[in-house]
Parts: structure tokens; sequence; C-alpha cells
């Protein structure tokens, strides 16, 4: 039986599916291509042993990205799984990040950064710990900040500007600014949509902990 890394793809766009299949290939990931969320889940494919991922679109007929996990997660099916849109739906992002996703990304797909977060996906693989995997990163980061890092993350992440946490926190705005950079790269963020997001997950594990 077959056991090399695979990633599924499903997605209702031919050339999406295609686009991201020969993309994958390219750095000889396999890939395995579904139109519909009910034809992977009809497929048996996910009972297959050996590292996987799967990505999968949003809004979809039928079963859409979001019911999709939430039917893996009831049939109890634990795969690292990347949601792709076309839209920034925050709370739609925070939903999916509380249903297991590692990751939330938006259309267009940066290419590059795909491959890499796939591989990474698939080389850190482990059935028991997929769903925590990137949870228990994003804590990590979250813990090597510095106390005020730590401070401005709240303070930004809850929607502040600069100038309010300068205000808050007695600082200056340049050095509000120069914790706000910090943090992005140290949480290795590209925006502030994804820090957020990262909050809610932070928060998740944190509350667990303490349970």
């Amino acid at each position: 039986m077959n056991t090399e890394p695979i990633a599924y793809i499903v997605d209702d766009d031919p050339a999406l599916r295609d686009a991201l299949s020969m993309l994958l290939e390219s750095v000889e990931i396999r890939a395995s291509v579904f139109a519909r969320a009910e034809d992977l889940l009809n497929s048996g494919a996910l009972t297959q042993p050996g590292p996987a991922c799967l990505l999968a679109d949003v809004r979809m007929p039928g079963i859409s990205g979001i019911a999709l996990l939430e039917r893996l997660r009831e049939d109890g099916i634990e795969i690292p799984t990347i949601l792709i849109t076309g839209y920034g739906d925050i709370p739609m992002a925070v939903r999916a990040m509380k249903l297991g996703a590692i990751d939330f990304i938006t259309k267009p797909v940066n290419h590059q950064a795909l491959l890499e977060l796939v591989q990474n996906t698939l080389r850190d693989y482990s059935p028991a710990a997929a769903p925590d995997a990137g949870a228990d990163l994003l804590l990590q980061r979250f813990q090597e900040l510095t106390p005020r890092e730590q401070q401005v993350f709240q303070c930004i992440t809850a929607g502040q500007s600069n100038r309010m946490v300068a205000d808050e926190l007695g600082i200056s705005v340049r050095t509000a600014e120069f914790h706000r950079a910090r943090i992005m790269k140290k949480m290795q963020m590209h925006n502030l949509a994804d820090l957020t997001l990262a909050r809610v997950t932070i928060q998740d594990r944190l509350s667990q902990s303490a349970g």
C-alpha cells in the first residue's frame, strides 16, 4: 500500500484544481483531486495510512469547506486541513481554526507560500497530533514574545490602532509601531487578520492548558 505523502485537493473550479495539482507535483508531492467534497468522502481516501493533508475551497456546491471540516470531526478523521477562499472573512476563518484547520488562505494563492505550508505540514505529519500541531506552534511563538510585546499583541488584535496602543501603555507611537513590526516577524504573520486568528487559537490553547 502506498504511504507516500499526498495532498488531497477539493475545489469545484477545474482550472484551480489543475493548477494546484501541477504546482504540488512540480515538487514531487502526490496530488489527488476532487470536484466535490462528497466525492472525497465517498472515495474512502482519507482512511488510507500515511502523511497527508487536505486543501479545500470554502465555497463549493453541496458540502462547503467548513461543512467538510465539521463532517471530518464528526467522523473522527484527523487530517491537517488548509482552507482556501476568495473572500477575507475573519469570522469564517476563526470558525475554521476552531474546527481544526491549520491555515486559512485567500486567493490569489501565493504559490511559494502554499508550497512551503504543504511541505512543512507533510513533513511534520502525525495523525494523533495533527489538529494541535499548528496551535502548539503558535503558542510557542507567543510565549517567546517579550512581556511588552505580549501586551501590544493583545492590544492590536483587539482592534486598537498604534495611537491607542501608545496611549494605553504609556509609550510613543513610534515604539508601538516598532513592537508591532517585531510581533509580526516573530509570529511569522503577514497581516493583522492572520494575527487576530492566531490570538483565538492561542487563547483556546491556554484555556485547555489551564483546564
